[in-house]
């Protein structure tokens, strides 16, 4: 249970009356509730406030059912669908309308460096509390400040937006101001502890009760009217103060538990990321399995290599620059060597662990081809999904590629069909930031209208086959390669890395046996899976 969930259950213990001992003592909530009404008919005939059309009582009839009755029409409906769980003796169920005295909408107008009032906007309150020397000013007429103005243990509500449905309770105005368009100003009767209606805004029933209230759209947006119909369990005013104060008491624990357990959680991310790379790297040097005689040597695959890319050469599918092949040996000084214009060139320094005898070393070229994705002006590019999608780097994630909801689309007369991504080819980000160089993903089928974008590498192996494709992505993805990958990079702009196809394809790499990559994919598979179901 993470610190969220645990707050979450407190909270839910509190409203349910859980979390305090009950005391018989207490005067009743039923008490408190009349006490309320009565107020709010003194304030309608001072004309402080409007009456409510919609204002109720909520009581539980002889048959134990809820019951609630409409005052301006006398209807009387069952409402026991609505309420979620029984209160204890003494709590009453309510509507936010019936014990608020007003629910108002904020006040529009433009923010200013200097005006009439302060005017808190939505951005204004972070972390529960207002950023006084942040918020902006305004324009208001005189006689409408008092609609607006702000005052101690009233709670904002955000309406819209990404925010929508947080709430914030004024504990302090230093001065004076209203608030803006976007929040609600729900003010209530002093009868009741402001931090009990506080915790209850921030409980599961509020959320949930919100949520079914709430107008889905690209800018989600709620209402007065919803938190209005909203239910509460009223507990008595005595233990509204003993459930705040037990809140309190554990607030600074819940803190203390949430920060351990975020700490807990990234150490947990941290082992499983530096597993994963002990992994890969025991991979890479040939530890991960055992090495069977019946299946070969790697110098086996390269020679299978050297023809597949023959036979593509004459299809006319490649260009005979890529038959040239990297001669790398181990010389009787039992060093590594490779032949750069017919003379040996000791390459140690670049290998720097020992790979099993029926391994060999060889350059990425040898291996693979490489190219960009599709290029085409902004302007070629649509939202309207039409056309061929287009993966950027935000779709590659840690052998996984995802489409999103955003993705753009370009018609296929602007995309090299070279470019559509066919299965076995990998694709991973080829301007990036420094920490997401070596995200790789295979591609597990072939695609009719999907290409890589022009900032994206297209990692085409000559051996179509998919273990072999998904070893050299785990491959790349290991200490070594990484390591390698980071030594190639060029800056671009202030956080962006370029990894220039030509540098990389130069990297060496070891090879194994084409049976060995598979079983090496597998345990790799097996091992990963269990890191990550921790």
């Amino acid at each position: 249970m993470n610190g969220k969930q645990l707050k979450n259950s407190i909270l839910q213990w509190a409203i349910q009356g859980k979390l305090v001992p009950l005391d018989p003592n207490d005067e009743p909530a039923s008490v408190l509730l009349e006490k309320i009404r009565q107020e709010k008919e003194r304030l309608i005939k001072e004309k402080k406030i409007k009456r409510d059309k919609n204002a109720s009582i909520i009581y539980r009839g002889e048959d134990n059912s809820y019951y609630e009755k409409m005052l301006a029409t006398g209807e009387v409906k069952c409402i026991d669908e609505e309420i979620p769980f029984d209160v204890p003796q003494g709590w009453e169920w309510e509507r936010w309308g019936n014990i608020a005295q007003t629910i108002q909408y904020g006040y529009n107008a433009p923010a200013l460096e200097h005006g009439v009032i302060k005017m808190v906007r939505i951005s204004d309150i972070q972390e529960n509390c207002v950023l006084w020397d942040n918020v902006p000013y305004c324009l208001i007429d005189e006689n409408d400040i008092d609609t607006y103005l702000l005052k101690v243990n009233d709670i904002l509500f955000a309406r819209t937006g990404g925010t929508v449905g947080k709430s914030f309770l004024v504990e302090e105005v230093p001065e004076k101001a209203i608030y803006a368009g976007y929040l609600i100003r729900t003010r209530y009767s002093s009868l009741l502890n402001p931090r009990y209606m506080k915790s209850f805004m921030e409980s599961q029933l509020y959320w949930e009760q919100l949520k079914n209230g709430t107008i889905a759209t690209a800018q989600p947006n709620c209402n007065g009217k919803t938190l209005a119909k909203m239910l509460l369990p009223i507990p008595p005013t005595k233990e509204q103060d003993r459930i705040v104060k037990k809140l309190t008491q554990l607030s600074s624990f819940l803190d203390n538990y949430g920060l351990c357990q975020d700490r807990l959680n990234l150490l947990n991310e941290e082992i499983k990321e530096q597993l994963k790379k002990s992994i890969l790297q025991e991979a890479i040097q040939g530890k991960l399995v055992t090495q069977l005689a019946e299946e070969g040597t790697a110098q086996d695959l390269l020679e299978q290599i050297k023809k597949e890319k023959l036979n593509l050469v004459k299809e006319g599918k490649l260009k005979k620059s890529a038959l040239a092949t990297s001669v790398i040996f181990r010389g009787d000084d039992n060093k590594y060597y490779e032949l750069i214009d017919n003379s040996p060139v000791c390459i140690d320094e670049f290998l720097p662990f020992q790979i099993p005898e029926t391994w060999v070393w060889c350059k990425v070229k040898d291996l693979l081809e490489i190219q960009t994705g599709a290029s085409f002006k902004k302007e070629q590019a649509n939202a309207n999904k039409k056309g061929i999608r287009i993966l950027r780097g935000g779709n590659i994630l840690p052998n996984k590629y995802i489409f999103k909801d955003d993705d753009i689309f370009v018609s296929d007369e602007f995309v090299n069909a070279n470019t559509i991504l066919k299965k076995n080819c990998i694709i991973t980000p080829a301007v990036t930031s420094l920490e997401n160089i070596g995200k790789m993903a295979v591609i597990e089928k072939d695609y009719n209208n999907v290409s890589a974008g022009g900032f994206v590498f297209i990692i085409s192996p000559y051996i179509q086959d998919f273990n072999h494709s998904l070893l050299l992505a785990y491959f790349f993805q290991s200490p070594f390669l990484i390591e390698a990958m980071r030594g190639i990079t060029k800056k671009s702009g202030a956080a962006f890395y370029n990894l220039g196809k030509e540098r990389l394809k130069e990297l060496y790499l070891p090879l194994p046996p084409m049976a060995e990559q598979g079983r090496i994919v597998g345990k790799i598979n097996e091992v990963l899976s269990s890191i990550m179901s921790r």
